[in-house]
């Protein structure tokens, strides 16, 4: 109850100054805009950096500058957010701004490929350790559901300004001041992030101060990462090529031994317990569902505007903007939706949407005139962050006092997983299939399925109504 009270003290005295009150998470939120921008920033780079240090024969290490990020990120999640519960959120989320910061001026400053490809496994690590615990701290800050849910939609609504804003912004950089440029655009957000983290950001008391858990936290990030590695590979590789296989083979390994080791230890890293609770397990799966729909034909459209219908890198940006665009209209739109009906309809209705945007962009075609495009793509991106914060308010709200950093941590895990899984298994039925609008239309039809999926997982197993969570884990 103390460590309630702590979390709840400065929010609640900011409550009735306005601007005071949205200052942490002005706080918050610039430290994920330079998460979710990093993502989608870096790919437009990608050709001048291979290029920078003549590594034409070289392309799969240029492809880890993106993939080694997305590796790390999904593999440290789960643990992030675990220790962000025992360490201190605020903690854990300053350290992974200052980390952030110093590998974007190491990438910066690369002098050679596999250099940079390191300080980009750190600068994974560094979005792992921020993105749970900026949830975790938003929980803390606005101890009000409506004003929580609130929060959590303009914290989507940034990650879609972010996302959206990265293929231009890559673009105008690189043209203007080389790629180098694309990492040192980081620094200001880093920078004014902790600054404003430090002066207005309530730190929670941390949940336990128990140990690590140690030979868990080794456990899942060697499953996660091996997960994630797998899936990426199987991009470039096939999925039946050893090296693909062999990572399956050790996250099934490590994956049964995490559980093992989580089931015996008396006070778990990940308590089992949670994913008896239907809704945080149905809304994790969702989360999995939704970045594997919307990233893998994200990346399928990026191919089709630039490979196939040779737009220009900044005009086939601007061609996707409709879609990235709209999740930072919808995301806020969701959040007051969830905030006064719960989580489960708004997750409904954006699914609905957004399959009906993924059978709309059938039509696509090499000669299909743009603007019949732009209501599919529009409809994809307003679903897609219609649904998310809704989602995100499920997960973190079905966890017991405590726990809202492992909650956040699993679900930003499914969801990183997922991304790796959509990239992959729709770019290896682009790259399989001879006539390329044949594997994009089956690739579309793969992410109208998994968002009609994540419908009846939400409608059998999201509450209208929060259970008390605390009851999930008796007996764990």
């Amino acid at each position: 109850m103390a460590q309630q009270q702590t979390a709840a003290a400065a929010p609640s005295e900011a409550s009735g100054g306005g601007t005071a009150s949205m200052m942490p998470l002005i706080a918050l939120c610039t430290g994920y805009f330079m998460v979710i921008l990093d993502t989608t920033i870096v790919s437009v780079a990608l050709p001048r950096i291979g290029q920078g240090f003549h590594a034409g024969a070289d392309l799969s290490g240029v492809q880890w500058v993106a993939d080694g990020y997305t590796v790390v990120f999904a593999g440290l999640l789960l643990s992030a957010g675990s220790i962000g519960d025992r360490l201190g959120s605020k903690a854990v989320f300053q350290t992974g701004l200052v980390l952030f910061v110093v590998t974007s001026i190491g990438c910066g400053l690369a002098p050679s490929l596999g250099f940079l490809v390191v300080m980009r496994l750190l600068q994974g690590l560094a979005a792992a350790l921020m993105v749970p615990t900026s949830l975790a701290l938003i929980h803390a800050s606005y101890p009000q559901k409506e004003k929580r849910a609130r929060a959590i939609g303009v914290w989507g609504a940034i990650g879609g300004i972010a996302a959206a804003s990265g293929p231009v912004l890559g673009g105008l950089l690189v043209a203007a001041f080389g790629w180098r440029s694309v990492f040192y655009v980081n620094l200001p957000f880093g920078i004014l992030g902790f600054a404003l983290t430090a002066r207005y950001v309530v730190a929670p008391r941390p949940a336990r101060s128990a140990g690590l858990d140690l030979p868990a936290q080794a456990l899942g990030i060697l499953t996660l990462g091996a997960i994630a590695y797998a899936v990426i590979e199987a991009g470039h590789r096939g999925w039946t090529a050893p090296s693909v296989l062999a990572g399956f083979a050790l996250a099934v390994l490590c994956g049964g031994a995490f559980l093992l080791a989580e089931k015996r230890t008396k006070d778990p890293m990940l308590p089992l317990g949670l994913f008896r609770n239907g809704t945080f397990s149905s809304a994790t799966l969702v989360g999995l569902f939704l970045n594997t729909a919307f990233y893998g034909q994200l990346f399928v459209l990026t191919f089709y505007f630039q490979q196939y219908r040779h737009y220009p890198v900044l005009w086939a940006g601007l061609a996707i903007l409709p879609q990235t665009a709209m999740a930072a209209v919808s995301s806020m739109l969701g959040g007051r939706m969830t905030a006064r009906s719960g989580p489960r309809l708004p997750i409904v209705i954006g699914l609905a949407i957004g399959a009906a945007g993924f059978l709309g962009l059938l039509i696509a075609g090499r000669s299909t005139p743009y603007p019949a495009l732009v209501l599919p793509l529009a409809a994809i991106g307003f679903g897609t962050a219609f649904a998310m914060p809704a989602t995100v308010t499920a997960v973190v709200e079905s966890a017991p006092a405590g726990r809202a950093g492992t909650a956040s941590g699993v679900l930003n895990c499914a969801r990183q997983v997922g991304s790796a899984l959509g990239v992959a298994l729709l770019g290896a039925l682009v790259a399989g299939t001879s006539a390329f609008p044949t594997g994009m239309r089956v690739g579309t039809v793969i992410s109208a399925g998994c968002f009609v999926a994540g419908i009846v997982v939400t409608w059998c197993g999201v509450e209208r109504r929060r259970r008390a969570a605390d009851a999930a884990l008796s007996g764990a």
